[in-house]
């Protein structure tokens, strides 16, 4: 079939358009399919903004460039990056258990976030420092000096309650986040 031309006149209508739609699919379906991945809607504010506080109140530093997260990585000692999420895990578990975790005596010189479907060119580029992991949200890192130190990704968040996060990081922060002692 003879596909129409954008400027021609379809005589039968939305049969001809259909036609057309479907002869395209067939043809560039892989094309379609990589486009509709690409198009990345960001979450509207007044949905994240109150899981975006839920950070902001701990202390964290809201990341929304690629710019920002730079900035934070480039800081001086451990830096927590969590990537944040609207998911149910974000809320019920990595949120509370970063709360938690963050009284310990231990804990990262600078906490950041990023919001994961919202803040994407952010996200993108805190997840760019997270080498060798594969994107998910909620995650939570440690790094310095822009290198990962230590990371509890989405599978290991979904699987454990808040106080288990909460321990799992206050481990971390024994191990990483300890200043060295003068001899």
């Amino acid at each position: 079939m003879a596909l129409p031309q954008p400027t021609e006149r379809l005589a039968r209508g939305p049969i001809v358009v259909k036609e057309c739609v479907v002869e395209i699919a067939k043809k560039d379906r892989h094309r379609i399919i990589d486009a509709i991945r690409s198009v990345q809607v960001p979450y509207p504010e007044y949905l994240v903004a109150p899981m975006r506080q839920e950070l902001t109140d701990l202390g964290a530093r809201e990341c929304r460039t690629a710019a920002d997260v730079d900035a934070v990585v480039a800081s001086p000692g451990v830096v927590m990056m969590v990537v944040n999420s609207v998911c149910g895990c974000a809320a019920g578990k990595a949120r509370p258990g970063i709360g938690m975790a963050l009284n310990h005596a231990n804990k990262p010189d600078t906490l950041a976030t990023v919001f994961a479907g919202a803040d994407v060119e952010a996200t993108d580029r805190a997840r760019q420092y997270f080498t060798g992991i594969a994107p998910s949200s909620p995650s939570i890192a440690l790094m310095q000096d822009g290198k990962l130190l230590y990371m509890i990704e989405r599978r290991d968040i979904e699987s454990r309650t808040a106080e288990a996060i909460a321990d799992q990081l206050t481990m971390a922060f024994d191990r990483f986040c300890v200043a060295p002692t003068v001899v």
